[in-house]
């Protein structure tokens, strides 16, 4: 794991994004990351119905999004309001 991307233990749901929006400190800058409910979805197999089951099947695949995000900050796929999107 890169030492640079820090992963804080935080995450909320947006409800306008459909997505859950989570921290990350990539060396010492905070930088808002988004995963969409469908990559949710994908990555865990349950159908994602309300906020509280999205922020559960974050929980239980949180590795594998903060795999997909810090390989898009490595690849400096920030989008035009400088987040990172799954």
């Amino acid at each position: 794991m890169n030492q640079s991307i820090i992963f804080p233990d935080e995450q909320r749901w947006d409800e306008a994004l459909e997505a859950i929006v989570f921290p990350v400190q990539v060396s010492g800058m905070l930088v808002e990351c988004i995963a969409k409910s469908q990559v949710l979805s994908k990555l865990s197999g349950e159908k994602i119905e309300s906020a509280q089951q999205a922020i559960e099947c974050f929980k239980q695949v949180r590795f594998d999004v903060e795999e997909l995000a810090e390989q898009a900050i490595e690849e400096e796929e920030y989008d035009s309001s400088g987040r990172i999107q799954i």
